[in-house]
């Protein structure tokens, strides 16, 4: 009996031994590799991830039940030397559905049964990286918010002016948790949280937390879009974990309830939020008493309304100005609305203003 129950007493204090020896391993691995990240100058956060990424397959062109087509045939078909598309992720529904209606059929985005996006005719590989690659000249045009102060300078750089043409529109939204019990913000008190005056959720009528004011990575639509609506005012210095790389990180920080209340609130778009992510851990806040809703942003009731671009930097082709033409059509427009946007331009329910400018 005594062999017995030291052998026992040998195992169980081998397993044990075991389990600490496997957790010290992984925590010497983990913090190696945030210590690289960190060093390598990247600064993601640590949130594990529970929202679903978006999955680009899921509106390949000519692959892709979800995007929405022409009741007919396009009055413009494509051929020969076809522009070549990026764009933000959360216009990739609309665009794709262009190249549905205007190009060849073919397999854009399928190589030997492998869906791919950062190469070939038509791409999606974020804001940031659609800029520079239309300023290094490795595509036609992109599909993107307002440029920021330093992708402008960029391109100036090159000697480059960016052609904006105004294609439509959606909102800039903020978002919290659904348990956090604020509904409505004002504008003000936007610019409040994001230049620091404003840190607690007591002075927005919850209770006394600290408020986590999230934000995007530099030269991402929507990181540009805030800069914007904050005007001459600073935005505060996130820490570390608060800056998202990717929006769906964003919405997981923003709902993560392992620190049980959630205090995050941070921002996105209206289509991406309701069409592309539609997660009911998350609620959008309206803001100066308006909820953002396509009614709102066409009537220009919703103060955070923002058009989106097709985008060149000059000496277009003759098939890259047909392509953008048609957009600015009543077939275009139909797509740009049936998508789930708001049409620039005037389809037979929609009003409109159509305009094209440079940045100099």
């Amino acid at each position: 009996m005594l062999i017995i129950g030291d052998l026992k007493f040998n195992l169980c204090f081998s397993i044990i031994v075991s389990m600490k020896v496997k957790l010290l391993l992984f925590l010497v691995i983990f913090f190696c590799c945030e210590a690289l990240a960190f060093s390598s100058g990247k600064k993601e956060n640590d949130y594990v991830e529970w929202f679903k990424d978006v999955n680009l397959e899921d509106y390949a062109p000519f692959h892709s039940s979800r995007l929405v087509a022409l009741k007919g045939k396009s009055t413009l078909k494509l051929t020969g030397n076809l522009p070549i598309l990026d764009g933000a992720t959360a216009l990739f529904p609309v665009y794709a559905a262009f190249v549905q209606a205007v190009y060849p059929k073919s397999n854009y985005n399928k190589v030997n049964g492998k869906y791919q996006f950062d190469k070939g005719l038509v791409r999606c590989t974020t804001t940031p990286n659609a800029y520079e690659s239309l300023i290094n000249g490795d595509v036609n045009i992109i599909f993107c918010m307002e440029p920021s102060k330093e992708q402008i300078a960029k391109a100036k750089g090159k000697g480059l002016t960016l052609k904006m043409t105004a294609i439509g529109k959606d909102a800039f939204v903020f978002i919290v948790d659904t348990s956090n019990p604020v509904n409505n913000i004002t504008s003000g008190q936007i610019r409040g949280i994001y230049s620091g005056k404003i840190t607690n959720w007591k002075e927005l009528g919850w209770e006394d937390y600290n408020i986590d004011a999230f934000q995007r990575n530099k030269g991402s639509g929507s990181q540009t879009l805030l800069e914007s609506i904050m005007g001459d005012l600073p935005i505060i210095e996130p820490a570390r974990r608060h800056v998202f790389y990717k929006m769906t990180s964003l919405f997981t920080g923003v709902a993560v309830r392992a620190s049980y209340p959630p205090t995050a609130i941070g921002y996105s778009f209206l289509y991406f939020t309701t069409d592309m992510v539609n997660n009911n851990q998350i609620k959008i806040l309206s803001i100066d008493g308006i909820k953002p809703s396509r009614q709102t942003i066409t009537s220009g009731e919703y103060i955070f309304s923002n058009t989106f671009y097709a985008i060149t930097t000059g000496n277009e082709s003759d098939n890259t100005k047909k392509f953008i033409n048609w957009i600015l059509s009543e077939e275009g427009q139909y797509l740009v609305e049936k998508t789930g946007y708001v049409p620039i331009k005037q389809t037979r329910i929609s009003q409109y203003t159509i305009f094209s400018f440079q940045f100099l």
